[in-house]
């Protein structure tokens, strides 16, 4: 009896001590601490990169605390008692681990990269160990053996049966020695790709291409005056970042400075110094053919895809082989105009025309078949005036309305909207962050900084989203004047913010839907910002507040499939470089470079005037991101997005706001069901690949068939 007290006082005293030592973390750490700010966003005035590491252990000892409870359950496995409670745990690790990732990515910084790279590959470790025990599996096998059995609804069943497929895919199958290996793999993979990321910030923020007035007399207003060195007027500044880049390559009449600057960007992570990444890349691809063939899978990509929409690398390679051929062949007659205006300014017969050519005599080819050029354009296109055409068009679609509201801010530049829902209810809260900064990531992104939830008494807790991109600054008096494809990647990122607002699932486990259909809510968006009657609402000219006119609009229409051949042939080569490398069903160490080459150039032809949209040193989407053998998804996606806003076109109403709800009530069913049994009850039918190729200009009508020509003849008759 006294061994038994003494046991337990001891137990006590260990229990106290990490009561104790729990309460000292969280007193002071804005991470961890109820939420006393408007709307519960994020503490920002307060969070430092010091919260994170404490609060991830906390957070972490918690989520532990709360499998074991299951674990104690000595009652029969049920969905509530195992299922359910699983389901809700974990969820203050991954709310910081969602603040801590969208920080890594727009206010990074040596902390923030050192926290990463200890952080991650703990976070790696503690999910594995979750997911590979096998005592909490064999309590998740019960119930799903019985699911069928059991008055479970159809939305339990498909938690039950997600949560048991990721188990597996997670490794739950494998014996002890297999598990300890793909623990490994995982934690040396998340740390090689923070390695990869914080080496491609480096390396583009690196390099700057330098310019006195005189040599840049050529570029519009705007591009000088988004480059002037705020402490030398008589300097300009040029970046490897996009609204800095794009801009110079189209305007400057300077050859040889184009191709400086363009082949610094197409260099960057492969100049064989501490910022390259070949090698990494090989370390992942080593470390994930090993992780396919441990769980069962002859590559990466068949391990990927299998969980998709596509379900398997040979239909998405059916759906990209097909649009590349046809957009390669586009891009030759695209190319072979150009190339009569490039023969007349350089009449050297050994002059070639090159990869940084082409947006330079691509917008010469735009202003001469169009009339149409971005000087024409941007005026009509501030940052204000896009982001409220993007709140007209939610309002005349959904019902929502945007008010500005003053809340804790991460950076001066960003600012924030509660969304209202039709009803005049609160939806969530909505971040805008526009403009590039050394800390910030390339591109453009939407995430969130809380997910949208139900807690244990059905209480809905609303999303805080963010959209994060790298547009033009404002400059002196005038504001931040957008291009066509910034409007519509504003559009676009809005699109997914929608989706996080939409999003009414019960279950944490059904939040998310299939890769290949995550780009669809985006995507959609793209076709309505250029509509006239949306452009009207809010393409006003910032100088003289005139609405764009009729002529101007008719000519970006008639310019809509403009370069199409070069912007679909960039795009696909990157996703076929994707699928391909993570297609390699064995690892031997291979050169990046070449392989790349051999795929795009060797293997399918691809004009060599054209490079991939990102080469694989730098392509972050697929080795420091969520798109590895993924990349293919916004094709994928773009299939069913032009389906479905054919689907409003059909009304003759692009705005029908029946079409717009039965959309709504589509993104807000998360994975509930799979994405395509969704997407056919939307549209009644299976998406139609014809709207995408018209859209991009790819489409060839199918030479008639006797029976077309036997029935045309009987009406004819």
């Amino acid at each position: 009896m006294k061994r038994i007290l003494f046991v337990l006082s001891l137990l006590m005293i260990a229990l106290n001590t990490t009561f104790c030592s729990k309460q000292v973390q969280k007193e002071g750490n804005p991470l961890l601490e109820e939420a006393q700010t408007p709307y519960g966003v994020p503490a920002f005035d307060r969070i430092e990169a010091k919260h994170y590491e404490p609060a991830f252990e906390y957070a972490m000892s918690l989520h532990n605390e709360e499998v074991a409870a299951i674990l104690a359950n000595k009652e029969e496995p049920t969905f509530d008692n195992t299922i359910l409670e699983l389901d809700r745990s974990g969820m203050l690790l991954a709310n910081i681990s969602d603040v801590f990732g969208m920080m890594c990515a727009a206010m990074n910084n040596e902390d923030m990269q050192e926290i990463q790279e200890k952080v991650m590959p703990l976070l790696t470790a503690h999910y594995d160990a979750i997911s590979m025990n096998e005592e909490l599996f064999k309590r998740i096998k019960v119930v799903y053996d019985k699911r069928n059995s059991t008055d479970l609804n159809a939305e339990q069943i498909r938690l039950v049966e997600k949560m048991y497929t990721n188990a597996v895919r997670q490794g739950a199958l494998l014996n002890e020695e297999q598990k300890e290996r793909l623990q490994k793999i995982n934690e040396e993979l998340s740390l090689l790709t923070v390695k990869f990321d914080n080496n491609l910030l480096a390396e583009t923020n690196d390099f700057k291409l330098e310019l006195k007035a005189k040599e840049v007399t050529e570029l519009p207003k705007a591009v000088r005056d988004a480059a002037k060195d705020s402490k030398d007027e008589n300097r300009f500044i040029f970046t490897l970042h996009k609204p800095s880049l794009i801009p110079f390559l189209t305007y400057s009449k300077n050859r040889e400075l184009r191709e400086e600057i363009y082949k610094a960007y197409l260099n960057r992570c492969s100049n064989d110094n501490d910022h390259d990444n070949k090698a990494i890349i090989n370390d992942i691809m080593r470390l994930r053919i090993e992780k396919a063939n441990l769980l069962g899978y002859k590559s990466y990509a068949d391990y990927v895809t299998s969980e998709q929409m596509a379900g398997s690398p040979k239909a998405v390679y059916a759906l990209l082989e097909d649009i590349f051929t046809s957009a390669n062949e586009k891009a030759k007659e695209e190319l072979a105009e150009m190339e009569k205006m490039f023969k007349r300014d350089y009449t050297d017969s050994d002059a070639k025309f090159e990869s940084w050519d082409w947006w330079y005599y691509a917008e010469k080819v735009r202003k001469q078949k169009y009339s149409l050029n971005e000087e024409m354009t941007s005026p009509y296109f501030a940052l204000d005036n896009v982001r409220q055409g993007a709140f007209n068009l939610a309002n005349r679609l959904y019902g929502l309305t945007f008010r500005p509201v003053v809340v804790p801010q991460y950076h001066n530049e960003a600012s924030a909207y509660e969304v209202l829902d039709n009803d005049g209810s609160h939806l969530g809260v909505l971040y805008f962050d526009f403009h590039p900064r050394a800390s910030k990531s390339q591109g453009a992104w939407c995430g969130y900084f809380r997910r949208p939830s139900y807690d244990r008494n059905g209480k809905r807790i609303a999303p805080v989203a963010s959209i994060v991109c790298n547009f033009t600054r404002p400059s002196g008096s005038t504001p931040a004047l957008l291009s066509i494809d910034e409007v519509t990647t504003l559009f676009h990122e809005f699109g997914h913010a929608l989706h996080f607002l939409f999003s009414d699932v019960t279950y944490n486990g059904l939040l998310d839907v299939e890769g290949d259909f995550v780009e669809l809510p985006s995507q959609i968006m793209e076709n309505w910002a250029l509509e006239p009657e949306l452009l009207k609402t809010y393409a006003v000219h910032y100088r003289n507040n005139t609405v764009i006119g009729d002529n101007l609009i008719d000519k970006i229409r008639r310019s809509a499939q403009f370069n199409q051949g070069f912007m679909t042939t960039e795009l696909l080569a990157a996703a076929l470089a994707d699928l391909d490398i993570h297609s390699l069903t064995k690892y031997k160490e291979f050169d990046v470079e070449s392989f790349e080459y051999n795929a795009l150039y060797e293997k399918r032809g691809m004009i060599h005037e054209i490079e991939p949209r990102y080469h694989l040193p730098y392509f972050a989407h697929i080795f420091a991101g969520g798109y590895s053998s993924g990349y293919y998804f916004y094709t994928w996606a773009e299939v069913l997005d032009k389906d479905a806003f054919a689907a409003f076109a059909e009304t003759g109403d692009i705005f029908h706001r029946r079409t717009a709800q039965a959309f709504r009530k589509l993104l807000a069913s998360g994975g509930k069901r799979d994405g395509m049994s969704l997407y056919r009850e939307f549209r009644g039918a299976e998406p139609s690949r014809e709207p995408l190729l018209k859209a991009r200009g790819l489409w060839v009508e199918p030479e008639p068939t006797e029976e077309d020509e036997n029935l045309n003849n009987a009406e004819t008759n």
